[in-house]
Order: C-alpha cells, then structure tokens, then sequence
C-alpha cells in the first residue's frame, strides 16, 4: 500500500472515568487466589497494567464510538457535512444487524450521503479503516471519511471474574481466561481526507503492509456468551510467540515497501498488550525500545482502540510531534499484522 493524497486531518479519544486497579481485582478473587495458593500481585508484575478503566454497565459500543466522533468532529476544520464514508471498527457492536455504524451515525449526526458500514478484525480493524478511507481517498471515490471505535470491555472482565470464581480450576485450567483480565474499555475516531482539505500541516498516512498468518487463528477465539455477555479464551504464551514471528516477516516487508529502516523512524506506536509482549517485540525487531511510546500500564488493551488511543497521547504529551515519522505496529488474533508509515 502507497498513499500520495492521503492524510489524518484529526484524531481523538474518549475514556471512561471508573478505573479497575490489577490490585483490586485480583481481591475479587482472593477466594481463587487463596484456593489455588497464587501469589498476589501477579497480575501486574506480569502484564506491566497497573489499571484499566471502564464504561458504567449499560453503555453501547455506539455510544462511546459517537463520543470519540463527536471530540473528533470539535477539534475538526471539516464540517459533518463533508464526510462522504464512516466506519465502525470495533471488536464490540451494539449486536449483529444493523451495523453498529448505524447507531453510531445517527448519535453522532452524520450526513445521510454518506456510505456508512463496519469494519471487523479484532485489534487491527481501526488500521484496516484507515487504509480502507485511504483507498477511497486514493481512487477519487469521497474526499474525506470518518472511522471510529468504541469498546467495552467491561461485560468480558465481569463474566471472567464471575467463571473464575464459580467454576472449580486448577493453576492450568486458569490460564486461558489470564488475558482477559486485561482488557480495558475506551473509544477513538479520526478524519481521514484529501491533502487539499486540510488545514495547516498535513499528517501524511504514506502506506504500510499486511500480513495474514492464520494457521495461528485457533489461539485467541472470543464470542458472545449471552446477553451482555462475553466470553474469550487465548493461549497467550502461544500467541505471543506466533505473533512475534510474524510481526518479524511484516517489519521485513514494511521496509522493503515503505523504504524505511530502523534509523528512518522518530518514534513507535503499537497495539498494547503488556510488558512482555513489547519487549519481545523490540527484541525481535532490533528496535530501540526508547523510541516506543505505551498506554497500556493505564489503560490496559483496548482491543482495536489501543494504538489509535496511544498515538493520541503520544502527540498530546509531546512525544510526537509536527514532522516526525510515525511506525504503526498492529498486531491482532488471527493472526494479523499491519505496519503503516505515518509523517506526523
């Protein structure tokens, strides 16, 4: 993928108040804990996540996707008017038909013209999003688009904890449900447009690659589990092994595409998963674990929210900012990559 047009005229976020310690959780499991004789505080000597945050029960993805459209939209130059496409690219929807593009169009108050649908990958759909406008973008079909994300992790966590306590586990019979105590809730959305719309300087989204390894697609399965409910399993060990592998063959390709190496890039962004899983990921990449820039010790994995999410704070604090180059790392269960090349 090569983009010439294309650029990231906003991006914002919305993230709820009530906040989860790993502290505080693992005392709603202290029967567990005490049962099994785990040691406290496991949870975030091993994840690096000392918090994750949550919406109140209730609370429909479209609901917190059209909060981040809506603090997209206010810190736009580009009416509501201009926007021609709008995703929903979420892990959560509101339920299977309609899309929950649907409802999240209608809360924000987008225009009727415009070709609104969603877009499902799990952690990586955001990144597909982008691509999917840019293309657009790209091939003269709209000017300007809208992508959004809202997840809520909160009904996971809830019905892990509830499955934890009820059911009689041994120390293995527990790891598969250990990631999902990671999940945290929040929601993003940015204007993707022609570089002629934009105000100022123009953040260029240049291209990027993908890769599909889906032999590994059995090692992170989630569905729903009635209700408002969720349920996941992932054999994270597993998955992070694969994962790396294969984020190893897409670093090898993104520079090959994009032109870029090691020394091109001023600063890394990536899906946040936890303290392992970076630092194997650098590892493997021979990458300056001093360029990443990370939410995830407090805000948890948002799923397809995380990297949008951080690239927010990273500009906001300064981390990056007008002229850096940007390397988008996603990778999501499936397994797929995407590495995206961004001149902020």
């Amino acid at each position: 993928m090569r983009f010439e047009h294309v650029c990231i005229e906003s991006i914002a976020v919305a993230l709820p108040e009530e906040s989860w310690t790993s502290a505080a959780i693992e005392e709603r499991l202290r029967p567990l804990y005490e049962r099994l004789r785990l040691p406290f505080g496991r949870l975030e000597l091993m994840s690096g996540i000392r918090e994750r945050r949550f919406w109140p029960r209730g609370t429909r993805p479209s609901d917190a996707s059209a909060a981040a459209g809506r603090a997209v939209l206010a810190q736009s130059s580009l009416a509501p008017q201009q926007i021609e496409a709008f995703m929903h690219a979420a892990v959560c929807r509101d339920m299977l038909e309609p899309a929950t593009a649907a409802f999240a169009h209608r809360k924000i108050g987008l225009p009727e013209g415009a070709q609104i649908f969603d877009v499902s990958n799990a952690c990586l759909g955001f990144l597909n999003s982008l691509t999917i406008l840019a293309a657009m973008i790209e091939s003269g079909q709209i000017r300007c688009g809208m992508v959004v994300a809202g997840e809520n992790g909160r009904p996971l966590v809830e019905r892990t904890l509830e499955h934890l306590l009820a059911a009689p586990l041994d120390r293995n019979q527990i790891k598969p449900f250990f990631a999902n105590l990671t999940i945290g809730s929040g929601a993003a959305a940015a204007i993707v447009c022609h570089r002629s719309l934009v105000r100022g300087r123009p953040h260029r989204l240049l291209g990027g690659i993908c890769l599909a390894a889906t032999e590994h697609s059995e090692l992170c399965q989630g569905d729903a589990a009635g209700g408002e409910g969720l349920e996941m399993q992932t054999d994270s060990e597993q998955l992070l092994m694969a994962g790396v592998e294969v984020a190893k063959r897409a670093w090898a390709a993104f520079k090959q595409r994009t032109g870029w190496v090691e020394a091109s890039v001023d600063r890394f962004v990536t899906h946040q998963v936890g303290t392992m899983h970076r630092r194997r990921l650098y590892e493997a990449l021979g990458l300056d674990l001093a360029l990443d820039f990370s939410t995830f010790a407090t805000l948890g994995n948002m799923g397809s929210v995380s990297l949008p999410a951080t690239l927010v704070e990273a500009v906001e604090s300064g981390a990056v900012t007008d002229g850096n180059r940007v390397g988008l790392l996603g990778i999501g269960s499936g397994i797929n990559c995407m590495m995206l090349a961004l001149e902020w």
